[in-house]
């Protein structure tokens, strides 16, 4: 979520700092010949692709964290930037476990913490030195904050041309909107997939979780990913400008593809999807079942699974234009059957069957469901000096990489100061 603070002007300068060794580094590697990294590159103790590179987190919330959690997760060490006194927004933000942010623990595990102000001389000094060493720095205030801090694109790009600057905001950094603040619940109105979700004539409906944030944040992630790989072949860093409306209309998908052939714009549909049929949850004797029949011959087999021939012999319903036609009507049809046996039992024939199908489970169902288990994506974060919590894992898999069950801990507000001050060479 983007910033509401307002900077005044300071003068960008860099002073001359020693850098030693960070401690956290503990051994170097050669990188292969050809390579724009220095000969020797230093490999943290968290093992993974992104090893060895340097991330100034200058986010807060959701948005931002999320992105700069999952470089930390592929094994870069980032060092969280916090206003001193209150840090991250949402340090003070629900639900509290001993009295710490459950939210913010799930969102910055394994990260550093520094708090500074970058209105005063001294902290602005130690911003410097950070930035000299860094690979990516990542912010999410409003369009211009940073520079009027002294720390736009290019006083940062002239300090440290190597240097990865991706800014995450509501509306971006140009067009008429880009100084308005936003939160997620802004840009998924604005950006229509409101309008799309939750049943027809009913009340305006929020997707269950914060989509404007988490897209915005995995796009960062992938276009970060993109300038490292061209910082190999040029040397240089890149400017990325990341906007959460946009990345709503990005995940329209058929929406943008239905309002431009129909030219109207599409509504809620509920459950169901808008061009495939039958491709939604219907009703069982117990709950429902989710059933996704994606081309005509999954629809024999789910017609032959159900012992109702009668539906592939239709001709209502022999082909997915027909299907979709008689939505309504193949769904009674289909809930006729499936209301005479509980949600387990149709599972189990439509496994069998080899039609894709599921449950609809609740949060600890989900949490619990033995593939999701069986996928490490259920985690649990330690804290020996303050409370432990059980979070989502790393979706993304890596031969090679651990994935560790346990991971380390989020970040004390400014608890990493002095180490991080000794590294840089500069007296607290």
């Amino acid at each position: 979520m983007p910033g509401h603070n307002r900077h005044v002007a300071v003068q960008f300068s860099l002073p001359q700092v020693s850098v030693q060794q960070p401690s956290r580094f503990v051994k170097a590697i050669p990188v292969r010949e050809g390579s724009n990294y220095p000969a020797m590159k230093e490999v943290s103790e968290t093992q993974g692709p992104l090893s060895g590179l340097t991330v100034i987190d200058m986010t807060r919330v959701l948005a931002g964290p999320y992105c700069t959690m999952l470089l930390c997760d592929m094994g870069a060490r980032v060092i969280k930037v916090e206003v001193p006194e209150t840090g991250d927004d949402s340090r003070s933000f629900g639900p509290f476990l001993d009295g710490v942010s459950a939210y913010f623990l799930s969102l910055n595990r394994g990260k550093e913490s520094i708090a500074l102000d970058l209105k005063q001389p001294e902290d602005r000094r130690v911003f410097d030195a950070l930035i000299r060493k860094a690979d990516i720095l990542v912010e999410n205030y409003r369009a211009g904050a940073m520079d009027r801090l002294g720390y736009g694109w290019d006083a940062l790009h002239a300090a440290n041309p190597r240097l990865i600057y991706a800014a995450i905001s509501g509306f971006g950094q140009t067009g008429p909107y880009k100084t308005r603040p936003a939160y997620d619940m802004v840009v998924q109105g604005m950006g229509g997939i409101m309008s799309v979700t939750g049943h027809p004539g009913g009340p305006p409906t929020r997707v269950g979780t914060s989509v404007g944030d988490l897209t915005a944040g995995l796009f960062a992630l992938s276009a970060i990913n993109a300038a490292l790989f061209e910082r190999e072949r040029t040397g240089q860093g890149r400017m990325i400008d990341i906007s959460m409306l946009d990345c709503q209309i990005a995940i329209l998908e058929n929406a943008i593809a239905r309002y431009a052939v129909t030219g109207k714009a599409p509504g809620p549909l509920g459950a169901r999807h808008p061009s495939i049929t039958p491709f939604e949850a219907y009703a069982t004797q117990d709950g429902h079942v989710i059933i996704a029949a994606g081309n005509d011959k999954l629809f024999q087999t789910l017609a032959a699974a159900l012992d109702r021939p009668d539906l592939a012999d239709d001709p209502r319903f022999v082909d997915n234009n027909g299907r979709a036609a008689h939505v309504e009507a193949l769904k009674v049809e289909l809930e006729e059957t499936l209301t005479g046996a509980p949600t387990a039992h149709w599972l189990s024939v439509l496994d069998a069957a080899g039609v894709p199908n599921g449950p609809i489970n609740d949060v600890a169902q989900a949490l619990n469901d033995p593939q999701v288990r069986a996928r490490n994506m259920v985690v649990e974060m330690h804290d020996p000096d303050g409370p432990s919590l059980t979070m989502a894992g790393n979706p993304i898999k890596m031969s090679g990489v651990a994935d560790p069950a346990d991971r380390p801990p989020a970040p004390k507000l400014d608890a990493d100061r002095a180490r991080i001050l000794a590294e840089l060479g500069i007296e607290d």
